[in-house]
């Protein structure tokens, strides 16, 4: 999946200049940046949930927006931050909302369906819970409840806009490895929007820092995540560097504002 020099805007307000971005099978990219650079909204247009109006989406070697709306949704997922807890239902109805695109009209559940929603129960941890209501959920088991149904949707491109968000150490991590393991493991195209660049720095095969609605950096997280480019764009000192032990970059914002 690519996007080719997309422009997007709220209005008459141009929020992403002529951005490119391609997810490729079997990597993760992250789309990272300050409040209002325009990754989420890069997202939720790959997602299309945004209109274009310049540029084109491009999935399997086709127009994006020549595809039925079932045809796209079999093909890619999009986790978000804004959902509503259903009333009434319990967990494995909710994860079973992600198999609707593979359903005929009226068609019951099939076995591949109650598959797919017990695998993406199991990834995600929340099996244990399949019959509790979602109602007595709290926001971080709500979170990998909504996870789960987008994973059991089975798609080759998964959309994540900031997944590790309300939940605690634990579950953060667990959600980071389960990224790796759908690129590694699965083939999966992930394109991830992040704001903790630990996060960023651990999960990524290929970053996109974004500032004012531009790339202002792209590649390996060595070449993007450094003390030069965040501290441009973030607008405060940030320093920048490589654990000897483990090999992962660590980032430390100094906190005093850039003059």
């Amino acid at each position: 999946m690519r996007g080719d020099h997309l422009m997007l805007r709220y209005g008459k307000t141009t929020v992403v200049h002529g951005v490119s971005v391609e997810l490729r099978p079997g990597r993760v990219t992250a789309l990272v940046g300050p409040n209002g650079s325009g990754k989420s909204t890069l997202l939720r247009a790959l997602a299309r949930l945004h209109g274009v109006d310049e540029g084109v989406i491009i999935l399997k070697e086709q127009r994006a927006d020549r595809l039925s709306a079932r045809e796209f949704a079999r093909e890619v997922t999009l986790f978000a931050q804004s959902r509503q807890a259903p009333h009434g239902l319990s967990v494995s109805d909710v994860v079973g909302f992600g198999r609707h695109p593979h359903r005929r009209r009226f068609a019951g559940p099939s076995p591949a369906d109650r598959g797919a929603v017990e695998r993406a129960m199991a990834l995600t941890g929340v099996r244990e819970m399949s019959e509790r209501p979602v109602g007595e959920l709290s926001g971080g088991e709500m979170q990998r409840v909504w996870l789960a149904a987008c994973l059991a949707q089975e798609t080759g491109v998964v959309l994540l806009d900031e997944p590790t968000n309300h939940l605690d150490l634990r579950y953060q991590i667990e959600t980071l490895d389960l990224v790796r393991d759908l690129a590694d493991e699965h083939g999966v195209a992930v394109g991830i929007v992040l704001h903790d660049l630990d996060h960023a720095a651990r999960v990524a095969d290929h970053l996109l820092l974004l500032h004012a609605g531009r790339i202002h950096a792209a590649g390996e997280p060595r070449e993007v995540l450094t003390a030069a480019h965040l501290t441009e764009v973030y607008g405060l000192r940030v320093d920048v560097e490589v654990d000897a032990r483990t090999g992962r970059i660590r980032i430390d914002p100094v906190g005093k504002k850039v003059k």
